[in-house]
């Protein structure tokens, strides 16, 4: 496996403010290479040609493409076209773009919820594209869906190493914890925080409480991109996991805990549950040198400690 070295190579973060972005540029430091990034306001990464100005301006070695509009299952529903659109166009460019300025190499961030809803469980990465997806998220689903193929499809026709990871749920300090635009985990934080806040008894979670979903802290994850960029060099996407899974019901649970919340959950069963089930199969990642580190109550407790911290900011 022909391994490369991140140090003084310059390296650009596309989507540095985000979850994983603000992961990878702390884990980046320790490789001692020079990290590039710029704010959203300056460089809309959706436009073509200032995109295409900026990378030849700055020049960068290798590009990690984190860059996305992401949100949950209320955000995903309400707002389809500019979940298409906008993660359309950050991959369409970038991914062109990187070859066009001779880009050595890309990671491309893809998402498990691109997977079929009905995949067989845990989901290995030839099930991509082999039935229906997830209503609820199948906008951004098919946007990602794309940026996958582009890579995989330069790499076909112009021979460049350009690859694409497939995370599971991901969660950790820097996380959106608004209760209607966030994901699950961080949105429980937020509301079990202010119902021991308010001195209240329930708290109320959208759907059943049964479906399953398996959570990497993002920590791990930026370890995880890191070693990929290093070491694995071909065009087919690899999945990135934990290895375990939890109901919505015992995630609760596990929050509750940290955050010392005593009293009962209410599920509102007329809100949607999404997939019944997305456990990711790591096997091959893991097979290769890397495995999950954090555990789950771990890693809810650091991410509650940056919340404390945070929130107010």
């Amino acid at each position: 496996m022909k391994k490369i070295s991140l140090k003084n190579k310059k390296v650009f973060i596309a989507g540095h403010t985000g979850l994983v972005g603000q992961s990878l540029c702390k884990r980046l430091e320790n490789e001692k290479c020079k990290i590039l990034f710029v704010n959203k306001k300056k460089l809309d990464l959706r436009d073509f040609n200032k995109t295409d100005r900026w990378l030849k301006l700055n020049k960068p070695d290798y590009i990690f493409i984190a860059a996305a509009r992401v949100g949950g299952i209320l955000e995903n529903s309400s707002y389809p076209a500019n979940f298409i659109y906008d993660n359309l166009s950050i991959a369409l460019n970038l991914i062109h773009l990187s070859y066009k300025n001779n880009i050595k190499k890309v990671l491309y961030l893809g998402s498990s919820c691109i997977y079929p809803k009905f995949s067989k469980q845990p989901i290995k990465e030839d099930s991509l594209l082999t039935g229906p997806l997830e209503p609820t998220n199948e906008w951004y689903a098919i946007a990602k869906i794309a940026g996958l193929k582009l890579c995989k499809a330069y790499g076909i026709q112009y021979k460049k190493n350009f690859i694409s990871a497939m995370p599971t749920n991901l969660y950790g300090p820097g996380d959106n914890f608004d209760v209607k635009s966030g994901h699950v985990l961080p949105g429980l934080i937020n509301k079990i925080h202010e119902a021991v806040k308010q001195n209240k008894k329930k708290v109320t979670i959208w759907g059943t409480g049964k479906p399953k979903r398996e959570f990497l802290f993002v920590d791990d994850l930026a370890d995880a991109l890191i070693f990929l960029m290093k070491k694995y060099n071909k065009s087919d996407h690899i999945n990135i996991g934990s290895g375990k899974e939890v109901s919505i019901l015992n995630l609760a649970k596990t929050i509750a805990k940290v955050i010392g919340f005593k009293g009962k959950f209410i599920f509102d069963k007329s809100k949607p549950d999404g997939t019944p089930r997305k456990l990711i199969n790591s096997k091959k990642i893991n097979s290769i040198g890397w495995k999950c580190k954090t555990d789950l109550f771990d890693g809810i407790n650091t991410t509650y400690k940056w919340y404390l911290n945070n929130k107010s900011k």
